[in-house]
């Protein structure tokens, strides 16, 4: 089996790790990735690549993960491919918390989770806990908050990954240049 590092940051669980080898590590933040890294990774020489989340989630967050991901890929000499956050859920259909009242979830796209229909569905991600009532209003099934389907795992990402890794964004950043 390669030694596949796997990591993502786009959502609200922070940074989380993991190894195709065996071992998964989390840190509340997504600028703590490193020391994420650090607790799984005794010796960098012997990773064969790397694959990141590539979003959708936090702008800042996708592009803290996705700088990393291509500096350890420059320094080791090793792959680099990406695959959405999405794909990094198991269990359920994937929503994660866009913030401003608005869910990602697959196509991708981003929307109100009232416009979602999610009838018969389990939902998972940290979008499924914050807007609990309203899925369960519109028939859909949603584990309990402490339920580990709501955070992504990376090596689920592995399968999906394809080369490049650069930032899928599913609407306009929020910062604008003056004029």
């Amino acid at each position: 089996m390669q030694t596949i590092l796997a990591f993502d940051t786009a959502t609200a669980a922070g940074a989380v790790c993991a190894l195709t080898t065996g071992g998964h590590a989390r840190r509340a933040r997504a600028a703590e990735l490193l020391a994420a890294v650090d607790e799984l990774v005794g010796d960098p020489a012997r990773l064969e690549g790397i694959v990141a989340g590539r979003g959708p989630g936090s702008f800042t967050s996708i592009r803290i993960g996705l700088a990393v991901a291509r500096s350890l890929a420059e320094t080791l000499g090793v792959p680099l491919r990406g695959a959405s956050t999405l794909d990094a859920f198991a269990g359920g259909y994937p929503v994660i918390d866009a913030r401003r009242g608005e869910v990602f979830a697959p196509g991708p796209r981003v929307c109100r989770p009232e416009e979602l229909d999610v009838a018969g569905l389990t939902l998972v991600g940290d979008g499924a806990v914050r807007y609990r009532d309203v899925f369960e209003r519109a028939g859909a099934d949603v584990p309990p908050d402490d339920d580990p389907r709501h955070v992504p795992d990376p090596l689920l990402l592995v399968p999906h990954a394809a080369d490049g890794a650069e930032p899928l964004y599913v609407r306009e950043p929020d910062a604008r240049p003056h004029a």
